[in-house]
């Protein structure tokens, strides 16, 4: 599969399937970096108050995410369907749909964010000492929040056609100018005014701005088939039934999402009663987690993306060896990564935490959980297929079950005998759980349904 040529089941679907996943991976690394890099900047030039005026933004951030990365799921299916059906009109239908619902979203966020920036932040307990900091630097990236949201939507859509490689580029390009203009914006540098705390906010504004603007002249360069002209142009526009689709496929993913970040902050809570050793390690290991788990997650997108290509050219038949391939992968990829996560957890834990006894904690609370990563990227596979075919509800019920029914009781529960150690026991039993019911569903239930597309 490449990005101008739809699924064929003659090639070798593991090498396609590799080819496709590579820039993947490499791309949601990059943008977790990003991230790291931005709270450096902060905290090193501006100091303790910044980082937490900066810190308040997050849980704005992820429910705004919620919402885009909900409506990009559902874009990027039925993108990838009408890809795999050879049938470059409603490519553009789905792509103009989506983009229309983001833009008008997007500025409603915007206009709202500006105007109530200080009544959403007292809403969420900011501390009087931060305020004043806070409030310009949220004013900002909500200002700026229709281009991330454009950015996240378009270079998702570009890998239902099966292009990875672009986004990767554009993903650097951000990079690259956060990291070159964050210090010159915050200091002042080169006779530009010093702004201090807004710098890092304008200056993620400018990366996007960039990035739009190339992926704009690199696409028609190309000739891509998403490329923003003229034919796709007159697409973005209201469509009452491709809007009523895109939602009900993306409205469970930004559900999804939510409920398990309401779940991780009464862990964080439980982890808390524990003291700060404890909450140190918790937060060393979840780093450490987070690069082990995008190779899974990535291999699950990507999964979606083949499985929705083959059910929009007619050929269901190739699901399972979708489905066998990603779960391949999943075992090579996420499988080494864990095996050298054990190796290495002393000198992993090294690069976040200072004090030894720490290091040691944080190495015993590794142990426990590191396997079932494993487990978590297999259930993502078969979520993430069933998706591709419009079955979106039954996968999000057994993955909000698995959160609220086995990984939050069980964490109170076991904490109560196992201590700390308990909660990462937690962890590990709703991974397993979580991949047994997905598995199940999948093979009693779901294949046994005529497969077809959805638009």
């Amino acid at each position: 599969m490449t990005e101008h040529q739809p699924f064929n089941s003659q090639q070798k679907l593991w090498k396609s399937f590799l080819i496709f996943l590579v820039p993947l991976i490499a791309t949601n690394i990059l943008q977790n970096l990003s991230g790291t890099v931005n709270t450096v900047f902060v905290g090193q030039m501006l100091g303790v108050h910044a980082i937490a005026a900066v810190s308040v933004f997050f849980p704005i951030l992820f429910c705004l995410m919620a919402f885009v990365i909900g409506l990009s799921a559902g874009a990027t299916v039925l993108v990838g369907q009408a890809w795999g059906a050879k049938n470059i009109e409603k490519v553009h239908s789905v792509v103009g749909s989506t983009l229309f619902m983001t833009l008008i979203g997007g500025s409603v966020i915007a206009f709202l964010g500006v105007f109530f920036a200080k009544y959403i932040l007292l809403a969420l307990g900011t501390d009087s000492e931060v305020l004043h900091l806070s409030i310009p630097y949220v004013q900002w990236m909500l200002a700026g929040s229709p281009l991330l949201f454009i950015y996240i939507i378009y270079t998702s859509i570009l890998r239902g056609v099966g292009d990875s490689t672009t986004p990767l580029i554009a993903s650097g390009m951000t990079i690259a100018t956060g990291l070159i203009i964050t210090p010159v914006l915050i200091a002042g540098k080169f006779g530009l005014p010093k702004l201090g705390i807004v710098g890092p906010a304008i200056a993620t504004i400018i990366g996007f701005s960039i990035a739009l603007i190339f992926l704009y002249f690199y696409l028609n360069k190309k000739n891509h088939p998403l490329r923003p002209d003229a034919a796709l142009l007159r697409h973005i526009r209201y469509e009452p039934e491709l809007s009523k689709i895109i939602l009900r496929l993306g409205i469970p993913t930004g559900i999804q999402m939510v409920t398990t970040s309401v779940a991780g902050l009464v862990i964080v809570g439980l982890v808390n009663r524990y003291g700060a050793d404890a909450t140190a390690a918790y937060g060393a290991v979840n780093q450490v987690l987070n690069y082990i788990q995008f190779p899974a997650l990535s291999i699950a997108i990507a999964a979606s993306i083949f499985a929705a290509q083959a059910i929009g050219a007619g050929k269901s038949d190739l699901l399972n060896k979708v489905n066998r391939t990603a779960l391949t992968m999943n075992i090579l990829f996420t499988g080494t990564l864990v095996i050298l996560a054990y190796l290495f957890s002393k000198y992993l834990m090294a690069l976040f935490i200072t004090d030894p006894q720490v290091v040691v904690l944080g190495q015993e609370l590794l142990f426990i959980v590191l396997w079932s990563i494993v487990f978590f990227g297999a259930s993502a596979i078969f979520s993430s297929i069933m998706r591709a075919s419009g079955t979106v509800t039954v996968p999000m019920i057994i993955n909000i079950a698995a959160i609220l029914l086995i990984e939050v009781p069980c964490a109170y529960l076991f904490s109560e005998r196992w201590g700390l150690k308990g909660i990462w026991y937690a962890y590990a039993l709703a991974f397993v759980c979580l991949c047994l019911m997905q598995g199940l569903y999948y093979h009693l239930v779901w294949k046994k349904k005529t497969i077809q597309a959805l638009i």
